[in-house]
């Protein structure tokens, strides 16, 4: 039998958290830059990142994400390694004075991470956290200093399932963790002076961390900065090093179906997939949800079994219906569906129809 194409492959539901689902279109049409790209008889990934046609790759995806935004010139866009969690140490390495204090918003794993860290380099302040309540709300009644350095706030947590809806107003800069949301809505970049993301989430592979940072907040700290550590290195030289070439690629390929689409018609169709999802855990009498009401992510819809034993049960209905990665981050079990810009409505529908095959089956 003659092997399936790149279109006809069938695809199971992808529910991970990360690396995580991406658009169809995106997939083949990365799949065929890596065979070929633009008919130059290299792949992608052979491609030199210093020729012109690698250049216009990473420019069009900079402009991309600064159109996004709504961006200007006073903030560049970088394409970095190390993933997301290079930045918990990179944000106080270049903003923190050793006398400073960072403002921090604990909303669960992420931040408690970027705490830590920043913990090596000046004081911080816990300025509202959740974390007594196994995060499962997001803080709202939190005073912020304006002699803070800076606030960090993570906007969507993978693990435990929350969503800050509402950005916080502040006069220090303020630093956002995007990594699980970034241009899952539309949002006004300008709110923020640093923003970083993992890309493998809601925009490709793993493999490159974007970063987009106003530029006069840099070179403020007296301490000496390790060069590959310095985001003026990034921001003077477009590619100090060699970049993730086909990382980026994916990403610029995402970033222009993302634009295609439209913001606020992605943000209304992940809406519409959150309310169907939950709508369902609510009514299920074998489900229960984990976060409160008004904080709950349209990116990551934890959820648990009323009765424990169930779990790997329905955890194997699932996978043998072709849902594959439900099951719960290991520090909080339960399940985790991860419903990104990526997934369609139709595969909420049929985790949905499984939930309520499987309330048949055991209530």
């Amino acid at each position: 039998m003659p092997s399936k194409t790149v279109q006809e492959t069938i695809k199971k539901l992808n529910f991970y958290a990360g690396p995580a689902i991406w658009p169809r279109e995106v997939v083949i049409e990365a799949a065929k830059g890596l065979l070929n790209y633009q008919d130059s008889g290299l792949s992608i990934a052979e491609i030199s990142h210093r020729t012109d046609t690698f250049a216009e790759v990473i420019d069009g995806a900079r402009a991309l994400i600064k159109e996004l935004m709504g961006l200007g010139d006073d903030y560049s866009v970088l394409f970095l390694a190390g993933g997301a969690s290079m930045q918990f140490c990179m944000v106080p390495y270049n903003l923190l004075p050793h006398n400073g204090t960072a403002a921090f918003l604990d909303t669960g794993r992420w931040s408690e991470k970027a705490i830590k860290e920043a913990n090596l380099f000046g004081k911080t302040a816990v300025v509202g956290s959740s974390r007594e309540e196994g995060y499962s709300f997001v803080p709202k009644s939190y005073v912020l200093d304006n002699s803070y350095a800076y606030l960090h706030i993570t906007t969507n947590n993978t693990v435990c399932g929350t969503q800050l809806h509402h950005i916080p107003q502040t006069s220090v800069p303020l630093v956002a963790d995007m990594s699980s949301d970034i241009f899952s809505k539309a949002m006004d970049g300008t709110q923020f002076d640093l923003i970083y993301a993992g890309a493998q989430k809601n925009l490709g592979p793993a493999g490159t961390t974007i970063v987009i940072v106003k530029k006069e907040i840099l070179g403020k700290v007296k301490r000496a900065i390790p060069t590959m550590l310095d985001y003026r290195t990034h921001t003077k030289v477009s590619m100090f090093n060699t970049p993730p070439v086909f990382p980026i690629y994916c990403c610029y390929l995402s970033l222009q179906w993302i634009k295609k689409q439209g913001l606020a018609a992605i943000e209304k169709r992940n809406r519409e997939k959150a309310d169907l999802l939950y709508g369902e855990i609510d009514r299920n009498s074998l489900f229960d949800g984990t976060t409160a009401v008004e904080d709950r992510s349209l990116m990551n819809v934890t959820f648990r079994a009323k009765d424990e034993v169930l779990e790997a049960a329905f955890l194997k209905l699932a996978e043998e219906a072709g849902c594959m990665g439900l099951k719960g981050h290991r520090s909080v079990g339960g399940f985790r569906a991860s419903i990104y810009n990526a997934m369609d409505i139709e595969g909420v529908k049929v985790l949905v129809e499984l939930m309520k095959e499987f309330e048949n089956s055991h209530a």
